[in-house]
């Protein structure tokens, strides 16, 4: 039996993890985030406890009280202009919250399962494995490769499960993603600028919630990425979108970066070689074009 514990449960990941795994018979589940239950409506016999992961005592009483086998850590600011400007609260969030884990971790032995980001790197030279010397251009990639280095001194079993750029949809959420953004936009006749110069490896959630369920079932320790396996533009991930829902492709017009101001530099290049993940822990991906029909189909719920 595994008893998991996640953190930002009230997120994309967060909650595609609690849809994966409540069902499951071998798994005893507690939900937590900051605040109220997003998921109270649509999974109503989820266990959930309100947790601050920036409050060591608050963590220290909720993993002292469930004991679980594994945490599975997802809670994290990932906008990453947001980060930029708000760099105490990155700080916080991203790097001492996982501080506070770990010590929870360490003295319950719980085994760490943390998220991390192809933004730990400079983007010059991907798609990255997972011994590729890290370099990020930005404040939020700063923030996570510290945390990275504070699971890496860890005492506890732990996993640092790394991703790219995950798309999909979730329950009372704010924030859209690429494949919606596209298909409104062009559906409202709007004309929209979209990079060729930066290459990612996009992530369906419901894939990464499935890759960090097969490193908890496998017990899996050391560095995974979880990603797609296609390297595409977000250019190209828009051409993708107009196809699917046949809608104008002449509305997109190609930008680079330098078109943007954002607070935050973007890395290039990115994206990974998952091979660790597929033949170690039996990872397999959907392709972007599945993803989008997958979000195609839950948007219409």
């Amino acid at each position: 039996m595994k008893k998991i514990l996640i953190t930002g449960s009230n997120g994309l990941l967060g909650q595609k993890l609690a849809e994966l795994l409540l069902p499951k018979q071998d798994v005893e589940l507690l939900a937590t985030s900051r605040g109220e239950n997003k998921l109270a409506e649509v999974l109503p016999t989820l266990p959930f406890r309100s947790m601050d992961v920036t409050d060591p005592a608050q963590v220290d009483r909720v993993v002292r009280a469930f004991r679980p086998t594994h945490i599975i850590h997802t809670a994290a600011m990932t906008n990453v202009d947001q980060c930029e400007t708000d760099r105490e609260g990155a700080l916080l969030l991203n790097r001492d919250a996982v501080q506070y884990l770990v010590d929870a971790c360490e003295k319950y032995e719980v085994h760490l399962i943390h998220l991390s980001t192809d933004f730990i790197f400079d983007g010059e030279n991907g798609p990255y494995d997972e011994e590729a010397v890290a370099n990020p251009v930005n404040f939020y990639g700063e923030t996570k490769l510290q945390a990275e280095e504070v699971v890496l001194k860890a005492k506890c079993k732990w996993a640092i499960l790394r991703t790219v750029l995950v798309y999909g949809i979730a329950h009372a959420y704010g924030r859209s993603n690429i494949v919606l953004w596209v298909r409104d936009s062009l559906r409202a006749g709007k004309v929209i600028k979209v990079v060729t110069d930066q290459f990612r490896t996009p992530t369906l959630a419901e894939d990464l919630a499935r890759g960090c369920w097969l490193a908890a079932e496998h017990d899996a320790e050391g560095i995974y990425n979880i990603s797609g396996s296609e390297l595409l533009t977000p250019y190209e991930m828009a051409m993708e979108v107009a196809d699917f829902f046949a809608l104008d492709k002449s509305l997109i017009d190609k930008a680079d970066a330098s078109t943007f101001s954002q607070p935050a530099k973007r890395p290039p290049r990115t994206g990974f070689s998952i091979r660790k993940a597929e033949t170690q822990l039996g990872y397999r991906p959907h392709s972007f074009r599945e993803g989008i029909r997958m979000v195609a189909e839950q948007a219409e719920k």
